[in-house]
């Protein structure tokens, strides 16, 4: 985008009766930023961000709609996230080429774009509620590294904690059926990612920030426990999202461990996440999220449960709150809901909003995501946002200029 083009876009979003969201970067495919680990374009002077994400691996996602049978010839249950090797998501690329639903609103067959669970939520805290955020991480020297340095830092992320080393970027085929459910099958295996051996991880990164972000997931468990430590010895607060249902059933005592160890402050998790931790922890056969819920508030500040299209409930102390999900959404694609659901509740922790005005941000800005294809919110979908806010009566936020 060029000078001209970009001041010109931000004149006609001027005229909006709502907040402007930050002009978006370059489409996927066309030439990326350059490689570097110095943009800090949400924090200037050199200030540390607000919101740190930890996401070991930067990740690319390929995101498509597809038909049934492409999912029915997958191993595993629909709606997961099941890793596979870099063979196996190259299979899945190519067949999605013959099974692909196409939709007259989609300007491209499948969508390529910064990834990852972390990188959604640090993305959607920056472009859509103007807090300043970074993301500490690995990147690889490939196609994949530099689109996903140029997405996030086209949307204002701080990218100067991110190490770039030789080696492949981490890929994920996100498919999206009829329905707007998605399957996952990230590859992660031969990646670059952080190592906390190699000093990758510094206390230094982490000083001055007031939030760490991380997920849960087995294959970083180490640089998790490390960021975790580090974050405590400099006074963060950290939110830890549960990832998968499978995630959850198959490492079960690594997570309880980290949320026994009281270096949790949040934890974010859907209602198959929270069901699946309770069956495997009390040995309940029908856990429900209610169960699920009290018992991640007896090891968090904050627990939140979001129950899809019957919205969320959340516990902080003694006070719990149910919040309907929005109305009329017009979902596409769950890919990404969760997360920028996220996005808007911890906006409302560092505003200082009430509990149940959290969740109000959070069903607001995890409804956006869902109606375009994809875990990036876009422009006109931020404004869809805040005008749902506003009718709600919560404050907008303030979006730099």
């Amino acid at each position: 985008m060029t000078s001209k083009n970009f001041k010109c876009e931000e004149r006609a979003r001027a005229k909006s009766q709502f907040p402007k969201t930050r002009a978006r970067g370059p489409k996927m495919g066309a030439e990326a930023l350059p490689v570097t680990a110095n943009s800090n374009n949400n924090c200037s002077g050199g200030e540390a961000p607000l919101v740190l994400g930890l996401q070991a691996s930067a990740l690319v996602d390929h995101v498509a709609r597809v038909d049934w049978s492409l999912l029915d010839q997958l191993p595993g249950e629909r709606g997961g996230s099941i890793p596979v090797a870099i063979e196996e998501l190259e299979h899945i690329l190519g067949e999605v080429k013959t099974h692909i639903i196409s939709s007259p609103d989609d300007s491209l067959p499948m969508k390529t774009i910064a990834g990852g669970s972390v990188a959604n939520t640090i993305r959607g805290l920056s472009a859509g509620f103007g807090i300043s955020c970074g993301i500490i991480g690995a990147c690889g020297d490939d196609e994949q590294g530099q689109l996903f340095v140029s997405n996030m830092s086209s949307h204002a992320v701080s990218l100067s904690r991110l190490r770039m080393k030789k080696g492949p970027t981490a890929q994920c085929v996100c498919l999206v059926d009829a329905l707007g459910n998605r399957t996952m099958r990230p590859c992660l295996s031969s990646a670059v990612k952080l190592h906390p051996q190699a000093d990758d991880l510094t206390r230094a990164d982490f000083k001055g920030c007031k939030w760490l972000l991380l997920r849960y997931g087995i294959i970083n468990l180490e640089v998790i426990q490390a960021a975790i430590r580090i974050a405590k010895q400099e006074g963060l607060f950290v939110s830890m999202d549960l990832a998968s249902f499978e995630m959850v059933r198959n490492f079960r005592s690594p997570l309880l461990q980290l949320l026994e160890s009281g270096g949790i402050d949040l934890c974010f998790a859907n209602e198959d996440e929270a069901t699946e931790l309770l069956r495997c922890t009390e040995g309940e056969q029908k856990a429900d999220p209610e169960a699920a819920l009290e018992f991640l508030a007896k090891h968090c500040r904050w627990a939140v449960v979001t129950l899809g299209p019957n919205g969320c409930i959340a516990k902080h102390g003694k006070e719990i709150v149910r919040v309907p999900a929005i109305g009329k959404a017009n979902a596409v694609d769950a890919t990404g809901a969760g997360d920028l659901f996220a996005s808007g509740f911890l906006y409302g922790l560092v505003k200082g909003l009430s509990l149940e005005e959290c969740c109000k941000v959070g069903s607001c800005s995890g409804g956006s995501v869902i109606r375009s294809l994809g875990g990036e919110v876009t422009p006109e979908n931020w404004q869809w946002m805040y005008k749902q806010m506003q009718t709600k009566g919560l404050t907008l936020p303030d979006i730099p200029k």
